[in-house]
């Protein structure tokens, strides 16, 4: 009679649907490293492995590659959202914590199948709404130009998703770095008269 299998710290334990909320968490971060290393054609199975999950459990988390996507856009709006929100919150700050999720989730821009679909308008609508609130202190300190509106902001960001899923790897972080550079620099100042 041989002994029932150990447990190592190699062979994850099934833990069922009390798992479901760890599992999807571990699916996400995983997603992050093996897109953020691999690119976007990266297998899905690889994730799956690196959160040391089944695939079965991968799929039922995120169907599709596109849910996947969706759902590290969404995590990454959320914790926006929460700078956004907190005492002491400013467009700057909002600004470079939103170029750093980009640069770090250029993979995710380039597995976009359908930018125009309705739950990515809506997270474009949210960091719309964060941006919205913040503009007017940014006006009133002189950071922004009284005719800068949340829509041009918008503009830009879509403009800088676009350009870094164009952009050789080795060259994404210097063009966020320029962006960032010239986002300390007034923005479109008011003419004088």
């Amino acid at each position: 009679m041989t002994a029932p299998e150990a447990s190592t710290p190699d062979r994850a334990r099934n833990l069922g649907p009390r798992a479901a909320a760890a599992n999807r968490r571990a699916l996400l971060e995983a997603a992050r490293r093996v897109f953020g290393s691999q690119g976007a054609g990266a297998p899905l199975s690889a994730v799956a492995k690196e959160a040391r999950v089944g695939q079965g459990s991968l799929y039922r988390h995120f169907p599709t590659r596109q849910d996947l996507v969706y759902a590290v856009f969404a995590e990454g709006v959320d914790e926006l959202e929460a700078y956004a929100d907190a005492p002491g919150a400013d467009l700057r700050g909002l600004l470079r914590a939103l170029l750093d999720q980009m640069l770090a989730s250029t993979a995710f821009l380039q597995m976009l199948d359908d930018r125009r679909e309705d739950r990515m308008y809506e997270l474009g609508r949210r960091v719309g709404r964060r941006i919205d609130r913040l503009l007017p202190a940014a006006r009133r300190d002189g950071l922004v130009g009284e005719q800068l509106t949340t829509d041009d902001v918008m503009f830009v960001i879509a403009m800088l998703a676009g350009a870094l899923t164009m952009l050789p790897p080795t060259d994404r972080e210097r063009a966020v770095n320029r962006l960032a550079v010239m986002m300390n620099a007034p923005w479109l100042p008011t003419p004088s008269r």
